[in-house]
């Protein structure tokens, strides 16, 4: 089965949703059952996206981009440096 890739919005409106039954005195695992996710699903997206509104989960996920973008960068020009610093000492 494929996965299935919910945005950021998606998941924020569904935990909502999930909210308002959940208050409504529904057990976590009719809540989940409704909004199509397993409960584990339900509790690491509350974990990561609780409280969140959608314009921050946007901001969040721009984030986590870039600095995955700026550590790979980084490991780059790391390997190019050590690299060069052996060229330098002649031991190659």
């Amino acid at each position: 089965m494929a996965k299935k890739g919910y945005t950021p919005e998606q998941i924020i409106n569904k935990l909502r949703e999930a909210e308002l039954q959940l208050q409504r005195g529904t057990t976590i695992a009719t809540v989940s059952k409704a909004i199509g996710v397993s409960s584990h699903t339900y509790y690491r997206w509350r974990k990561e996206y609780g409280g969140l509104r959608v314009e921050q989960a946007k901001k969040l996920k721009n984030l986590e981009k870039e600095n995955a973008r700026l550590k790979k960068l980084v490991a780059d020009l790391s390997l190019d440096n050590a690299i060069l610093k052996e060229a330098v000492e002649g031991n190659f």
